[in-house]
């Protein structure tokens, strides 16, 4: 069987994630493996496509390999893609297959992301590994990637593959914006607005743009990643986690910096593409590792304005739900023309405007908790190269690591030891969550003086 490899990293044979496939290539010898440095060629092949179609139409297997890069797959991968849909190349009755590495970190995302895309292709989508970065050092791990594609050869030859996540896509038809009053400006804040959309060409979101800068109740600067020269998508190389700065010289960590970030609240705008926000606004998030893994923005709140059928594409929201929350960023909002944008829009600058003048910020749920204790591990065990990320973590409390709580941890070892003993469990009864009840009691008793 040919298996043709996209390797989607932009390190190209030096990708970590590539080194399970040159160790599956030796461990299934009677399997032919093509790499097409998808991640690394991307302006080669947005120049020449020619090959990689041959490539492709070769192929019985895609095999998707890449990195994830914030919740999903690298800004180049995801370039090839659009290219794929572009030049119309015919994939159906052909199968795919991912393998990934990352530290689960929305994982989950980035592997929707291609699972819907093959989809689209016309592709049978026989399964993914998502695998730890380390997990190829370990036995374990090496016996989990034959285990995985054993299993892809498997349905392969029985012709079993996942079922469509949606159904036939539907044509969409954007609702259109009706006049509106100018609202009351607010004496403070400035909202930075981070589109993507041409400037000379009638669509959409353009016009979704233009109505949230008009009505918007503060001061609002637009930056249009099409003006920007971006050099490249982020290389992976780390130069910015021991420099502070990005290795490209086209200026984009100081525009960011001082453009973007300086805002007191962002809206990010763009048409859905591909299941996801497209190449350009990808390219954006990806560069921002010039940031590591700091949390620069936190406590300010963001806005999205989205051209498309949103409703139908539960991965993005989720992608832009958890962005927030990791980011530590009150979602004020999202307005789309699948209906009613007007209202939508107004919602979004209101809420923004209090969210700016209250200083809101709700609690996070799982997506942030949980997004954020996965980076609290990477960070401390590698604050020997990531100094600014450990001195940040280190300055806003990150490093909340269970064991640093002794007090709890004698107390529940004393409560564990009552609860064994059958005589005290006999005479406490059900006056344990009575006694659970008690430090909630003297809040509310407190709440009543002030």
């Amino acid at each position: 069987m040919r298996i043709l490899v996209l390797n989607g990293s932009p390190k190209g044979e030096n990708s970590i994630t590539l080194q399970t496939i040159r160790y599956l290539e030796k461990r299934f010898p009677e399997e032919t493996f093509e790499v097409l440095h998808v991640g690394q060629r991307i302006k080669a092949l947005e120049k020449d496509f020619s090959k990689a179609e041959e490539a492709l139409a070769d192929a019985d297997l895609l095999l998707f390999c890449y990195p994830v890069y914030t919740f999903l797959v690298p800004s180049q991968l995801h370039r090839f893609i659009e290219l794929l849909k572009e030049h119309g190349v015919n994939l159906a009755g052909k199968c795919a297959a991912q393998v990934t590495t990352s530290l689960h970190f929305y994982d989950i995302t980035a592997h929707r992301f291609i699972r819907d895309n093959c989809d689209d292709l016309g592709l049978s989508y026989l399964g993914g590994l998502s695998a730890d970065m380390e997990d190829l050092l370990k036995e374990q791990g090496r016996k989990e990637a034959e285990d995985f594609f054993r299993f892809v050869l498997w349905r392969k030859e029985h012709g079993f593959s996942e079922p469509k996540r949606y159904g036939e896509p539907k044509e969409f038809t954007p609702v259109p914006l009706s006049e509106s009053a100018m609202p009351a400006m607010s004496e403070g804040g400035r909202v930075a607005v981070v589109a993507d959309f041409d400037p000379d060409e009638e669509s959409s979101i353009r016009d979704l743009v233009g109505r949230f800068l008009r009505v918007a109740p503060f001061e609002t600067t637009l930056v249009n990643l099409r003006e920007f020269p971006f050099a490249g998508g982020c290389l992976g190389c780390f130069q910015c986690a021991a420099k502070g700065a990005c290795v490209y010289k086209d200026g984009f960590d100081s525009f960011l910096r001082e453009k973007i970030q300086t805002a007191d609240a962002i809206v990010y705008a763009f048409a859905i593409r591909d299941h996801s926000m497209g190449y350009r606004m990808k390219l954006y998030d990806d560069r921002q590792f010039c940031n590591g893994h700091r949390t620069v923005t936190m406590g300010k709140p963001v806005g999205y304005l989205v051209s498309g059928p949103l409703s139908e594409e539960e991965n993005l929201r989720t992608v832009i739900e958890a962005r927030a929350e990791v980011g530590g960023n009150f979602l004020a909002g999202v307005a789309c023309d699948e209906s009613d944008p007007d209202a939508g829009i107004e919602a979004l600058g209101e809420t923004l405007r209090y969210a700016v003048d209250h200083a809101y910020q709700p609690p996070k749920t799982f997506w942030g908790v949980g997004g954020m204790k996965i980076f609290r591990d990477l960070i401390y065990q590698m604050r020997g190269l990531m100094k600014e990320d450990h001195r940040f973590y280190k300055k806003h409390g990150f490093y909340d690591f269970p064991q640093k709580r002794k007090g709890r941890i004698m107390g529940m070892y004393l409560v564990g030891g009552m609860m064994r003993n059958k005589k005290l469990q006999k005479k406490i009864g059900g006056k344990m969550t009575e006694g659970m009840l008690m430090p909630y009691r003297k809040v509310l008793e407190r709440a009543d003086k002030h």
